[in-house]
């Protein structure tokens, strides 16, 4: 059974960090693509950043300079950290596991950002 679990995420300040952890289980963590979602109320979810089974990585736009996405393959841990965080960064923020065509997913943190 697939489990990806989701911590890190709470209440910022505009221009504060916060770090996300995702711990997963039932899966060969290093041959997986994983990554991180986001969706915002009433908005689709979109991807914030991935990073694949080799290391590379990629990020939306709105994002980089400020995230960083980063893997532990001995701990199967993948963490996103965020920096200069904004209140358009508001949203729940999901993990996910990818070999194509199949993606699992977390249940989700929430990240708010404001004042």
């Amino acid at each position: 059974q697939v489990q990806l679990v989701e911590s890190g995420g709470g209440l910022v300040q505009p221009g504060g960090s916060l770090r996300l952890s995702c711990a997963a289980s039932g899966i060969i963590f290093s041959g997986y693509t994983m990554g991180w979602y986001r969706q915002a109320p009433g908005k689709q979810r979109d991807l914030v950043a991935r990073i694949t089974s080799s290391g590379s990585t990629n990020y939306a736009d709105s994002v980089k300079g400020r995230f960083t996405i980063s893997r532990d393959n001995a701990k199967n841990t993948v963490t996103l950290e965020m920096n200069s965080l904004k209140p358009e960064d508001t949203a729940v923020y999901y993990c996910i596991a990818q070999v194509l065509p199949t993606t699992y997913w977390g249940q989700g943190t929430q990240v708010t950002v404001s004042s």
